[in-house]
């Protein structure tokens, strides 16, 4: 247990609760400007940078070179930020089960807590803001060992805005909480894009969660350490770790 020095977060299915909110917001934006985004290839990508999932499904509806690529791309990519963050404005905003005692818990262990996303910044903003998480979190979005969480990093702070499945959020928290060794870090997250960018980093354990966006059997393919059904069932795992 004492190896663990930092639990790197997905936000959106695994620490705030996502009954498919986001999968809406994003298949509305797609219909609104004319993108045809199947369900199953959304789901597939989620965990993503939502704008780099735009830019997929559009070179597969017109091709890069298409003169209409790069403006259509960037409708879509507008059209979403306004829905979504007049969603999680208007709407509720909540943890996802056993999140805050699983955070109070790693907390007493003296285990520092990253939040990473697939979001851009204004909006992991208005989350953040809207659960009380921004508290105690400077201009670099890093926070003390009182502070709910010590960091959180979106695609919007890597160099090409690069999310998952790289595996640069989660050296950039590591990096700016002082940790070296990914064998002192566990990833979890509720998509197989989360996964991916454990795995990536090297870390020493990354699991998934079933009860956000894909299910026990849709993660099960893709390479992992442990899938749990919740964040509760996660602390009964690190402790025995």
């Amino acid at each position: 247990m004492n190896k663990i020095k930092l639990v790197v977060f997905d936000m959106a299915g695994t620490t705030v609760r996502d009954d498919r909110e986001v999968e809406r917001c994003f298949m509305q934006a797609a219909a609104n400007t004319g993108l045809k985004a199947p369900t199953d290839r959304v789901i597939a990508m989620m965990g993503i940078s939502k704008k780099l999932v735009f830019q997929t499904l559009w070179a597969e509806q017109i091709d890069k070179e298409d003169p209409r690529y790069l403006s259509n791309v960037d409708s879509s990519f507008i059209e979403f930020k306004q829905i979504l963050e007049n969603h999680y404005r208007t709407q509720p905003v909540e943890p996802t089960e056993g999140c805050l005692e699983l955070f109070d818990w790693l907390r007493s262990q003296k285990i520092k807590i990253a939040l990473t996303t697939g979001f851009y910044r204004e909006v992991t903003d208005i989350i953040l803001n809207r659960l009380g998480w921004d508290r105690g979190l400077n201009a670099n979005y890093i926070g003390t060992e009182d502070s709910l969480i010590q960091a959180s990093i979106t695609p919007s702070e890597i160099y090409n805005q690069e999310g998952r499945p790289a595996p640069y959020m989660i050296q950039k928290a590591m990096y700016l909480l002082g940790i070296v060794d990914p064998k002192q870090v566990v990833c979890i997250g509720d998509t197989p894009s989360d996964l991916a960018a454990g795995k990536n980093a090297g870390c020493l354990y990354t699991f998934g969660v079933t009860n956000g966006t894909h299910t026990e059997a849709q993660l099960a393919a893709y390479p992992h350490d442990g899938l749990v059904s919740s964040l509760v069932e996660l602390q009964s795992k690190l402790v025995s770790l």
